[in-house]
């Protein structure tokens, strides 16, 4: 752990340089023309389709 008290401006430049990394890839990225273009989703089927055809609630009088 003494390494990091002698090199912390080492740590703080690879940490400044990660979020300028992820600025620069978040603005190249175009939110309208994946809106406009965006693939369709395919019909959501629930995971207990096939118990979900008998009635598990009691019958009414």
């Amino acid at each position: 752990m003494g390494w990091l008290a002698d090199y912390w401006w080492v740590v703080l430049l690879i940490l400044a340089g990660m979020l300028i990394g992820g600025v620069k890839a978040l603005r190249r990225v175009d939110a309208t023309s994946y809106l406009k273009n965006r693939p369709k989703l395919p019909p959501h089927r629930d995971n207990n389709a096939q118990w979900d055809e008998e009635d598990d609630w009691p019958k009414k009088p």
